[in-house]
């Protein structure tokens, strides 16, 4: 039987979830995965846990924040003036907005407090320093 590697390409159905068991994210109900192993669409993490399986195993994965997204970083937190928001935006902690980079990209960004005048974004991905678990089903390599 055949087992995954780089290079191919598959189809999985899985559920990620954190350590206190709330999913964040998961395939179940809908289509299927698919991708390259090692092309980085993915994590790294959860490439890494599907080479090697065989069509109709399951496994579950704990990937550390490394092979995640990364550790919650300090220096992507941004404190403004409140009035350096757009005047259509409520300043309240949980707003999710977008920052237009100077080279054009666009960069999400999460209200995580106000304090007078001062607003703190967080730039960090929200999944950012967490484990994450991820129960994982190679369904076919294509």
């Amino acid at each position: 039987m055949a087992h995954a590697d780089k290079g191919n390409r598959v189809k999985v159905h899985y559920t990620g979830k954190l350590n206190d068991g709330q999913i964040f994210d998961s395939s179940i109900d809908s289509e299927p995965l698919e991708f390259e192993l090692g092309k980085g669409e993915l994590i790294v993490g959860f490439e890494e846990a599907v080479v090697g399986m065989a069509p109709g195993d399951k496994k579950m994965a704990t990937i550390q924040p490394d092979n995640a997204y990364g550790p919650y970083r300090q220096d992507l937190l941004l404190k403004v003036a409140k009035d350096e928001l757009p005047n259509n935006i409520e300043a309240k902690p949980g707003i999710h907005l977008q920052m237009i980079k100077s080279d054009g990209t666009r960069l999400p960004v999460l209200i995580s407090n106000v304090s007078g005048n001062e607003v703190t974004l967080d730039a960090n991905h929200p999944l950012a320093g967490k484990e994450l678990i991820f129960d994982i089903e190679l369904l076919e390599i294509l």
